[in-house]
């Protein structure tokens, strides 16, 4: 039995509305993956709120049920979904054009796709600088914009009979760019909107709009957008939770597989040498340098919060980490990433590993977005606010408080997803300790 008391967690009853700016590959391939699950055309292949489960107690009480059936999560059935994009296509023309799905799977949801039918967008040429579509919202200031976005909110929740929402970005990445003055308070962030401040980006419009009528935000783009103190004084002080960012999904998803292995025995690492070419927008947005500067932080980060170079200088102190991103239009969203490794190992003597991904990248990203979604909306039913730092299993660049280095280790990571949930639930934490086997 535990010891633990449970949290208080408001039941899921009603509908669960998604909003999502950027209505594209990501996003509509988790719209009709979850519409071909609730027909049982498909199976939740990656998703962990659907698949997995979850140790309780000691390895000897044999309780490990599926975490959907632990955790009080929404159900598929009860799920909405709406957003925004610069294109006037719906998310079943969408999907078509993305090309991710096979014709004939996609055939089998075009109804509910069809219904899907995006709001303006909030756009910014200067944040996305290779892409533009006509279905922008038009004048005003960016307070106007996101006086719209907060309306547009409004009317999703109650033209679609939502008892809940959660907002979770699957739009491009936007150009890198570093906190300004206008981000470090709340107030300084308001009087930017008004005058129109150039260093506001459209995603931090949207994080604004959605905690502002209290709506949980997940980000799943390198974007600055709410890990900035304005946001986090606002997540605090309208009681929403938020989580980010940039979707853990190929070559970043391996190289938290393999780095914490290396590690583990005390191999060393000279280089380590990153290519991808993909061929869908992402690509095609990623061409531009600014984007991909923003992008290329959180793939370099990665490496070295993992290995620790300041505490094992001889092993990765000197290691060569490059990254590069290829626009090839052939590839579609089938993308390949390519690792070269170079280690050392006992007396210092050379080996290597080579790695070639051939992923999906919206494949991969799909069932993120709905574990995050789902764990969200959990959260916010929990009484959570703030930064969710156990949801950084699912991305490059975990959001922390302020000061707190991101844990990269994706094993860490869901032990502490894990936890999170026990804890909610009034269960004991698992230590993996393992003393009470042999007293």
């Amino acid at each position: 039995m535990s010891n633990q008391q449970s949290v208080k967690i408001a039941p899921a009853d009603g509908k669960l509305g998604i909003l999502i700016p950027g209505i594209g590959a990501v996003a509509t391939t988790f719209m009709a993956g979850v519409e071909l699950v609730k027909r049982g055309a498909a199976e939740p292949v990656g998703s962990l709120t659907q698949m997995a489960t979850i140790r309780l107690g000691k390895r000897t009480d044999g309780r490990s049920p599926k975490i959907k059936d632990f955790a009080p999560l929404a159900k598929l059935d009860d799920l909405v979904f709406g957003g925004w994009d610069i294109f006037e296509d719906n998310a079943y023309e969408a999907a078509a054009h993305a090309k991710v799905l096979e014709p004939a799977m996609l055939e089998q949801v075009k109804g509910p796709l069809s219904a899907v039918q995006p709001m303006k967008a909030v756009f910014d040429q200067n944040y996305v600088k290779r892409i533009t579509g006509p279905n922008v919202k038009q004048g005003g200031t960016k307070r106007d914009h996101a006086e719209m976005l907060i309306e547009d909110i409004s009317n999703f929740k109650q033209k679609n009979g939502c008892d809940r929402l959660v907002m979770i970005w699957c739009g491009s990445t936007e150009v890198f760019h570093r906190p300004a003055a206008v981000h470090q308070t709340l107030k300084d962030f308001e009087c930017g909107l008004m005058k129109n401040d150039p260093d506001i980006a459209p995603s931090q419009i949207y994080a604004y709009a959605a905690m502002q009528a209290g709506v949980p935000f997940a980000n799943g783009a390198p974007n600055l957008t709410s890990d900035i103190p304005a946001m986090l004084d606002l997540a605090r002080e309208r009681n929403v939770p938020l989580c980010g960012k940039d979707f853990k999904t190929g070559q970043t998803f391996m190289k938290t597989l393999i780095a914490p292995g290396l590690k583990a025995r005390m191999l060393g690492i000279n280089g380590w040498f990153s290519t991808n070419i993909l061929g869908n927008r992402d690509g095609e947005v990623l061409e531009d340098p600014g984007s991909f500067k923003t992008k290329e932080e959180t793939k370099l980060s990665v490496l070295d919060t993992i290995l620790q170079p300041d505490l094992y200088p001889q092993l990765y102190k000197d290691l060569y980490h490059s990254v590069k991103i290829n626009y090839y239009p052939p590839r579609g969203d089938s993308k390949e990433g390519w690792d070269n490794i170079d280690i050392f190992g006992w007396l210092g003597y050379p080996m290597q590993i080579k790695i070639d991904f051939l992923c999906r990248d919206s494949i991969l990203a799909a069932p993120l977005v709905l574990d995050l979604v789902l764990f969200m909306d959990l959260a916010q039913r929990a009484g959570m606010r703030g930064i969710q730092e156990w949801l950084s299993f699912y991305f490059k660049g975990p959001m922390t408080a302020p000061g707190l280095y991101p844990e990269h280790d994706i094993f860490i990571q869901l032990m502490k997803l894990k936890n999170r949930l026990r804890h909610l639930m009034g269960e004991d934490l698992i230590t993996h300790l393992g003393l009470e086997y042999y007293d």
